[in-house]
Formats: structure tokens, sequence, C-alpha cells
């Protein structure tokens, strides 16, 4: 099996050692995605998140951690269940992980890590042939007590073999990527690279299920919203206006392509409020 990651790390093209990182971390990404659906996973959860445009939808910047939430709250989920049956497919890859259930069952959040340092020792690497000690670390997060309104839908992948994943619809994860970007206590450059992109294709926001959510958690926590077009465009607005442009630039940059980086210098709040008034057009029509 390791020829087959071998074979699909090929596919990357990298030209460098932070790029080789975050190709090899996505490719144990998808075959964590295919363990838990071996596991049963996504009868109960869906797949959401950067991590998700990036693997379903084409996203060009690569992604870190691996979120979900459950389609329907559970407080007492954990991950313990399927953090076995994910050792076990994660073995038949070569990948000897170390997977911690990071325990916090007063959370809604609940958090499981994957380390892993064979996969590297076992690749004829380009870059990192003398980082073969480096761990790769990827964080696994499923929110327990969702905000009601997503939409779902299914979809079909390819790696490591064929399988199903259920995942948020477009406009619902761009509803809660919206709700990051307005209640984060600290800035995030990649809700933001997302944000432009939901808006490059033309999607808008599940508006319904933003204003549960900002009902639910953040500066707008219980108070009565009514989250409409005037509402959201006034208040991204104001947000944009409060952002260090170059740090969200600077937080992006290592999990581009070279041939993209040179497109975050235009990052200014002219032109976050020329993508806004793009928006604002959508949620006219």
């Amino acid at each position: 099996m390791i020829e087959l990651i071998e074979t699909r790390l090929a596919g990357y093209n990298v030209v460098g050692p932070v790029e080789e990182e975050n190709a090899l971390k996505e490719i144990v990404q998808e075959i964590v995605l295919f363990a838990l659906w071996q596991a049963n996973f996504f009868e109960v959860a869906a797949f959401q998140g950067g991590t998700s445009l990036r693997i379903l939808h084409g996203l060009n910047r690569f992604s870190e951690n691996i979120d979900f939430i459950l389609k329907a709250p559970d407080l007492s989920i954990s991950w313990q269940p399927y953090l076995l049956k994910l050792t076990q497919t994660c073995q038949e890859f070569g990948i000897q992980p170390e997977v911690l259930d990071k325990k916090h069952m007063d959370k809604a959040v609940r958090t499981a890590l994957i380390k892993d340092t064979s996969i590297a020792n076992q690749l004829n690497l380009s870059f990192m042939n003398n980082q073969s000690e480096r761990k790769l670390t990827i964080k696994l997060e499923i929110d327990c007590n969702p905000s009601p309104g997503s939409g779902f839908e299914y979809s079909y992948l390819d790696f490591p073999v064929d399988y199903e994943v259920c995942h948020q619809d477009l406009s619902s994860n761009f509803a809660l990527k919206t709700h990051a970007l307005l209640c984060r206590p600290y800035l995030k450059g990649r809700d933001w690279y997302d944000f432009n992109w939901y808006i490059k294709q033309g999607i808008t926001p599940n508006l319904k299920l933003l204003q549960n959510a900002l009902i639910q958690y953040g500066p707008w926590r219980g108070e009565e919203l009514a989250v409409n077009r005037e509402w959201l465009v006034k208040t991204l607005d104001d947000k944009i206006m409060s952002i260090n442009w170059q740090d969200a630039a600077a937080d992006v940059e290592r999990f581009l392509k070279p041939v993209e980086q040179k497109s975050l210098s235009l990052w200014s709040e002219k032109f976050y409020k020329s993508r806004l008034n793009k928006l604002n057009g959508l949620l006219s029509e």
C-alpha cells in the first residue's frame, strides 16, 4: 500500500519542503476519512470546514485540521469507538499512528490527535529526507452541539479506494465560516481566504444557520437577531475595517503554492470591500 501513497505524492509535483509536508499530511487526511467511513462515522457526522473545501471542492490552499459536525446534537459522543478502526486502517497503508482522544466531555467540541513519523521513513521524499523523525500531526474536531439549520450532501471519493462521505452543503459551510470570521477571538487569515473563495464560486451563506450560530455562540450570544442581507453586509464591512491585512496574509502564505502567494499582496481593506460588494450583489439576486 505504500506504493499507492508514493504515486499519490508524486502527483503533487511539490517544489519545496513546506509543500511536500502539506501534501503528505493531506494524503494522511484522506486515509483518515476513508478509515472513518469504514467505522460508519458518517452515519452520525458530516465533514465540514476548510479541509472539506480542499478535498471535495478543489480549494487551492492546504488545510491542517479535519473538522466535523454531528447531524444531530449528542453531548455524550466520544471519539473512542472510532479510533480503533482508524488505527487499524492506517496500519493497512503502512502508517503507524499515535492516536490520542483528548477527552473533555464537558466541551461541545471534541478533539482527537493523530501523530505519525512512520510514513516519512518509508517514502523517497524530495525535500524531507533529512527530517524523517518529524511528526505529522493532524487534529480531528467534532462539534457535538451544532446549531440547527445545516444542509447535508453526500459525495464519493476515490483515494485510497472508493468510499462515500457526508458533508455540509457549501451554503451551510459558508455560514459557519462567516460565523468563525465574525466571532473567532483571534485573526485567522485562512478564514478570509475561504471567504474570498466562496464569493468567487458564487456561493452565498445559509443565513438561517448563520443566525442560529451567532445566537448560540459569540458576541451576539442570546440576543434576538435578524440576520438578513443588510445586517450581514454592514457587520462584515465593520469587521473588514478592523483587520490587519498584512497579518492575515502571513497566516495563509505557507498553505499556498508559490504561484499564488503573490496575490496575497492585494489583501487590503479596499480588496475585501470589493469582495463584500460582490457578495452583496449575490445576496440581492
